[in-house]
């Protein structure tokens, strides 16, 4: 039997809600309520601007991969619809329904499928970054230890995951080997990421967009921890706020809340703060990724109608 999106949609918002609930009772969420009331204004302004400076450099990001596939958008196109579409993303169930709609409006003459790969791969270029953020700290670490004591039922699961993501290529490029449908679409999206990311010329610069996103989202999240009193070191902020991050991919609530803030409550005191000082910094992050997201609600007021980029 078919579900309705509204049901899912429902039950995305109990689940946050749900979780919310709990870790207000088992991380202390009186003492995170009490750290974000005296929450430093000066350091939360500056995880606003990273997250701006975050959401400048993704719009460019697009704007370069769309490039390479025929689709001609403006810095200011790209900006705006950026905005857009995160904060589409962060109002709604799922995190990517602002990004179908950025696809469909950019499309332009050359197509829904190039627009519609356009913004896969430039998402897929920023979860690079972090994931290469993660390997490379957890490799280190594990390598030199002194800088993060890695507990032993952390190891596994950190370690299947950069396994999982070492091996995706080669699954990849078997699935283009694949008869049919399937293997000549998976053989086009191949081609598409060769020519748009790591093609000469291109992959130097989306490289860098890639790791200059991750590094600000970090930033951003480490300013949150240290407005609310509970500073990182920047050797946790790489080993852990990836992590946290990280889970704001799984699309079982709205824009990771609740299951970020309960990656934040188990993983702070790894870093030698508490649960609670982890809730209080994701609350804090999402919080100021909804008021960095303010110019795409702005835009949703004043957008003009029909595609952008190439007429």
């Amino acid at each position: 039997m078919r579900v309705s999106s509204g049901v899912v949609r429902a039950g995305q918002i109990a689940l946050a809600i749900a979780l919310m609930a709990a870790l207000w009772q088992l991380a202390g969420g009186q003492d995170a309520a009490r750290a974000l009331a005296s929450a430093d204004p000066l350091w939360l302004g500056a995880a606003v601007t990273a997250l701006t400076t975050q959401t400048v450099l993704s719009a460019l990001r697009w704007r370069l991969t769309a490039a390479q596939l025929g689709i001609a958008l403006s810095r200011r196109d790209a900006l705006r619809e950026y905005y857009l579409s995160q904060a589409v993303n962060l109002s709604l169930p799922g995190g990517v329904i602002g990004d179908a709609g950025r696809a469909v409006r950019s499309r332009g003459g050359a197509g829904l499928l190039a627009a519609s790969q356009a913004v896969v791969l430039e998402r897929l270029a920023g979860q690079a970054g972090l994931f290469a953020v993660t390997v490379t700290t957890f490799a280190v670490t594990l390598a030199r230890p002194g800088g993060v004591d890695w507990p032993a039922w952390l190891i596994g699961p950190v370690a299947l995951f950069a396994l999982a993501g070492l091996c995706l290529p080669g699954a990849v490029f078997l699935l283009t080997r694949m008869p049919g449908h399937l293997g000549q679409a998976v053989a086009g999206f191949v081609h598409a990421a060769r020519v748009s990311l790591v093609a000469r010329g291109v992959i130097g610069p989306q490289i860098g967009l890639s790791l200059g996103t991750t590094l600000c989202n970090l930033a951003a999240f480490a300013f949150c921890a240290q407005a609310v009193g509970h500073g990182l070191s920047p050797v946790a902020v790489a080993a852990f706020v990836p992590l946290i991050l990280l889970t704001m991919l799984v699309p079982l609530t709205i824009s990771g809340w609740g299951l970020r803030e309960g990656a934040a409550a188990v993983l702070f005191p790894l870093a030698g703060s508490t649960a609670s000082g982890g809730l209080a910094t994701s609350v804090a992050f999402g919080l100021m990724m909804l008021v960095a997201a303010l110019p795409g609600s702005a835009v949703l007021l004043v957008q003009r109608r029909g595609p952008v980029g190439v007429p």
